[in-house]
């Protein structure tokens, strides 16, 4: 997959795809409808197929200082991407500039004589250019005068209402990440590199890999049972576990991160990619009166987990 994250410097190659434009913080499965949409067009006008997205999120620059609402990284929503049969990803920056181009702007500038491209499809509630000003209507419109196929599509519903990042971000704060699952596709996964931890669960019979949450929505602080992903190294493969994700109030902890107890694994993943898939909610983060206490807990969790996970 071909990133390209400048409109105005394109190489040739990377011109006249046939694209889904959106934000895709997700990729849930209207999302992917979208992309199922760009991916006839491409087929029929044998042109490549894309995504235009923008980074940072425009949410996040109109709003630095609101609380963490992303559901996946950057990194973690371009691997989603490629993954989807994506092969050019516009991830075009979001700055000063591209926030001030009005919506006839953005469709002359950016769509038409930036990237030339030949199709884009947009949901129908999309909203684009200064003020968010155009709908997807005006592109439409544009379209025609500018020499770009256009395909509004439907809005998707789920079995619980309208497939939103909005919607699932609700399930996963709620402690439901299988209705989270059936809106977006797939588990919902926290990405990332193990970092460095206290080791108290080395000492405790539980040692666990630790990643950062930083600049995520956080779901329900928890006990869950996961499925875990190692992307490299000398571990690569599929694990099941459990997973910590919260605060430890146990140990007095302040800065939310996800700690992953990996069933029948020994060895070392400091540094190592790991995808962290949330399968189901088994209890909220608690204090005990003992560490004997605790572990006896843990156990119980693992052994919960672990039957869980066998019949999924």
């Amino acid at each position: 997959m071909q990133i390209v994250r400048d409109y105005d410097y394109v190489d040739q190659a990377d011109r006249g795809a046939s694209v889904a434009i959106g934000n895709f913080d997700g990729v849930h499965l209207g999302h992917q409808s979208v992309i199922d949409i760009a991916r006839e067009h491409a087929a029929a006008l044998g042109a490549p197929l894309g995504v235009l997205t923008f980074e940072p999120h425009p949410r996040e620059y109109f709003a630095p200082d609101s609380p963490p609402f992303r559901l996946m990284s950057r990194e973690a929503r371009a691997h989603r991407l490629q993954k989807l049969g994506i092969e050019k990803l516009y991830e075009l920056n979001f700055n000063a500039a591209m926030a001030a181009l009005s919506p006839y702007e953005f469709a002359r500038n950016v769509i038409a004589r930036g990237l030339g491209l030949r199709h884009v499809v947009v949901g129908a509630d999309f909203c684009f250019g200064k003020g968010r000003a155009g709908d997807a209507r005006d592109l439409e419109r544009f379209g025609r005068e500018m020499g770009f196929g256009v395909t509004i599509a439907e809005l998707l519903e789920g079995r619980t209402g309208q497939v939103s990042s909005t919607a699932i971000r609700a399930a996963l704060s709620e402690g439901r990440p299988r209705d989270a699952a059936a809106m977006l596709g797939h588990w919902h996964r926290i990405d990332g590199p193990v970092v460095g931890g206290e080791q108290r669960g080395r000492e405790l019979g539980y040692p666990t890999a630790n990643m950062s949450i930083e600049g995520l929505h956080p779901p329900r602080f928890g006990v869950y049972a996961v499925l875990v992903e190692v992307r490299d190294g000398p571990h690569a493969g599929q694990y099941h576990g459990a997973a910590s994700l919260g605060v430890r109030p146990m140990f007095h902890g302040e800065v939310p991160n996800l700690e992953t107890f990996i069933f029948d694994f020994s060895g070392d993943l400091y540094g190592a990619e790991l995808s962290v898939a949330l399968v189901e909610y088994l209890r909220p983060e608690a204090t005990f009166d003992s560490l004997e206490a605790f572990i006896a807990q843990m156990d119980a969790d693992c052994a919960r987990a672990r039957d869980i996970l066998g019949a999924s």
